[in-house]
């Protein structure tokens, strides 16, 4: 088991607390020095931009290479830089992340993402339904800068660039250890699919968290690992948010306020949140609104019980994470090691969390807590090694090798033959018409469909969609439409069935989804045994499926209610063909 620092630079509008950027990150920069002294074996720094309170590291290249100049041992992890490339392009990853490299004496990991916030994506004109394919493409893009000399070149749908010489090259070869952010287990997929190690923002508790990692090294040693990069990375971690203290009050008096800020903030911005740069005042709206959402102070207790990471309530459920004694953490991270997870992340700097209170904690979780563990992780790591030793052989034999560039390309001062291209964005902020000519027919009728529903729902009133969906082949029409919808790979070993509870306007309609091998089944009814119940005014169901709606939001403003399976739910809208979510 190892341990790394997680950090997102959360500046709260906290009256009484008022703390500038400035001294934030001196802050921060002495607690890492700390954990480096200690013995914890990362640093995780984000990526974020405009996300105001929530997180104010918009540079981690620069904050980490502060970082590698006051530190000898401890890993400096970008956790995670955004790679579609109007947010960051390639070759400008590649020369920053061989350059920490290099000056931090081969001490980086490199994370990845593709971006999810609305703030972030529609700043840089990302396009939501194609950054998991600029993010596959980018991350391609970069491995092979690191590998190829000079660069071969890359001509894809979203990367454009001639053969380059793209220098330095990183210490570390064939390059750094390789992440990516996860927050659902369709995203762990994919991280093992790509032989990259798995950063989990899911804060899943440790007995679940045991089919996940199952599951993630079930895949890396498969067929289906096709390294993203050129070396296999299989690592699993998980992040948690942490106060210790030897009286488990006090750890959560410090602590769970940071904590409980953590998860709203995150959530505002992700899934509720309605921002207006400059202007929504975030702390004040956690304070207003925290009990109705499940953060609640007064949950939290002094019980000396197991910690969970969660205390369910209604809405998002409360944080506690590893906030409590040396003996609760230590009880929470053995569960955690035994469900065979690698890395513990843990968040101090949260909220108005104070300095002084987390270089305490870290200091007290160093000698009391990690010991042990850190005891048994070479053992632990080298027993894996050897285990999967073969597969990322094999895994590595079947990822397409490195290029030789064209000895004859050749670039004057007034020109070359093939220039990176430059590509307008269309009028909705995607990619030009034409240009991802790579999709199938039925992809594009898909799309279509999808469009005139959007058209046929957007602005009108309950009203409204109550006349046009209550009675006749309204409803039908669109269980129809969700069965054709069905991804059969994303629904893999899936058998369940779903059932809609819908308010009409004049009494409710049932009706069942049925998903089996691959393929989906509707019927008007009630189910057998459903998996997950769904219940929605029927104006708010048909906003969903046409996507005028986003159904976290409308689950926390209590407009719909799910009962059964959350896991299977938290699933259904990438099983029925939305974006992968980070």
């Amino acid at each position: 088991m190892r341990f790394g620092l997680f950090y997102e630079h959360q500046v709260p509008r906290s009256e009484g607390f008022e703390i500038d950027e400035e001294r934030l990150l001196a802050d921060a920069l002495d607690q890492i020095e700390l954990a480096d002294r200690l013995g914890y074996h990362y640093v995780w720094e984000v990526e974020h931009h405009f996300l105001e309170e929530y997180s104010h590291s918009s540079a981690p290249e620069v904050f980490l290479a502060a970082a590698s100049q006051r530190t000898e041992r401890i890993r400096l992890g970008h956790g995670i830089i955004q790679v579609p490339p109007a947010v960051n392009h390639p070759a400008r990853v590649a020369e920053r992340i061989a350059t920490l490299d290099l000056v931090s004496g081969g001490r980086v990991e490199l994370g990845t993402g593709e971006g999810s916030s609305q703030i972030e994506l529609g700043g840089f004109g990302v396009d939501r339904d194609s950054k998991r394919a600029q993010w596959q493409e980018g991350l391609d893009a970069i491995t092979r800068m690191f590998v190829e000399q000079p660069f071969a070149g890359y001509q894809g749908e979203f990367v454009s660039m001639p053969p380059r010489n793209v220098i330095p090259k990183p210490k570390q070869r064939p390059h750094p250890p390789l992440w990516v952010a996860c927050s659902r287990r369709e995203t762990i997929r994919l991280a093992a699919r790509n032989g990259i190690g798995a950063l989990s923002f899911s804060f899943v508790e440790p007995e679940e968290a045991k089919e996940w990692v199952d599951s993630y090294y079930e895949l890396i040693a498969s067929k289906e690992c096709v390294p993203a990069g050129f070396a296999v990375n299989p690592n699993f971690a998980v992040v948690l948010p942490m106060m210790c203290h030897a009286d488990e009050a006090t750890a959560i008096e410090r602590g769970i306020d940071g904590g409980h800020f953590f998860g709203f903030s995150l959530a505002y911005y992700y899934a509720f949140g309605e921002h207006r740069p400059g202007r929504s005042d975030i702390w004040a709206e956690f304070n207003r609104r925290r009990d109705e959402l499940g953060f609640a102070r007064r949950i939290v207790t002094a019980d000396e019980a197991p910690l969970g990471v969660k205390l369910l309530q209604q809405g998002l459920g409360s944080l506690r994470g590893a906030i409590g004694t040396p003996a609760q953490i230590a009880d929470l991270i053995e569960r955690y090691e035994a469900a065979g997870v690698d890395q513990v992340i843990f968040v101090s700097q949260a909220g108005t969390n104070r300095h002084e209170h987390i270089c305490e904690s870290l200091e007290l979780f160093a000698a009391e807590v990690m010991p042990p563990f850190v005891a048994r992780a070479e053992e632990r790591e080298a027993a894996k090694r050897e285990r999967l030793a073969g597969a990322c052989e094999r895994a590595l034999a079947r990822r397409a090798p490195a290029r030789e560039a064209d000895t004859g390309y050749v670039v004057r001062p007034d020109g070359e033959p093939a220039p990176a291209l430059w590509r307008a964005p269309s009028a909705n902020g995607g990619t030009p018409a034409g240009a991802r000519d790579g999709r199938s027919a039925r992809e594009l009728l898909e799309r279509v469909g999808e469009a005139a529903l959007g058209r046929l729902v957007r602005g009108r009133s309950d009203e409204q969609l109550h006349r046009l969906f209550d009675r006749g082949p309204g409803l039908p029409a669109i269980f129809r439409a969700v069965e054709s919808a069905l991804v059969a790979e994303r629904a893999e070993g899936v058998a369940a069935e779903i059932q809609y509870e819908l308010r009409g306007r004049d009494g409710p309609r049932h009706w069942v989804v049925a998903i089996k091998d691959g393929r989906a089944e509707s019927r008007p009814g009630a189910a057998t045994d459903p998996a997950v119940t769904m219940r929605a005014s029927v104006p708010d169901f048909v906003r969903i499926v046409a996507r005028q709606a986003f159904a976290p939001k409308l689950l926390l403003e209590g407009r719909l209610e799910l009962e059964g399976d959350y896991l299977l739910a938290a699933r259904l809208d990438e099983m029925f063909g939305g974006q992968p979510g980070t």
